[in-house]
């Protein structure tokens, strides 16, 4: 019998690893799946290494859910800096990561109101 892993939307976000999506007939909008398994630490406790983005017409990144590098405050704290965050348009903003499945449905979330936003989407 295989071991459950604790998040259970795991396997299905890293199996979205290297995958891009068109989202209009055009091409102009994609997203795109960067994630990987990576050895757990105070950085990225849940094991994760990834990077979801929307991207626009010419290339430029509109929406960006990743763990690459420390979050930015807005007050100096002496405790480790969370890594997880989002991009909306030009806002970095610290993401509080609690399941795979929740990543994926904050994600969209955002996409799809950028997408509305810029007249993709009604």
């Amino acid at each position: 019998m295989s071991k459950r892993s604790p998040d259970p939307g795991l396997d299905t976000l890293v199996e979205l690893n290297g995958q891009t999506f068109f989202l209009d007939e055009g091409g102009s909008y994609w997203v795109k799946f960067e994630v990987r398994r990576c050895q757990i630490s105070p950085e990225r406790p849940h094991g994760l290494r990834y990077s979801l983005t929307l991207h626009g017409p010419n290339g430029e990144r509109l929406v960006g859910y990743d763990n690459a590098h420390a979050a930015p405050r807005s007050k100096p704290r002496r405790r480790l800096q969370a890594h997880d965050h989002k991009h909306r348009l030009r806002t970095v903003k610290p993401y509080e990561y609690s399941d795979a499945a929740s990543l994926l449905g904050d994600f969209w979330k955002d996409v799809d109101a950028v997408l509305k936003e810029k007249g993709v989407l009604k």
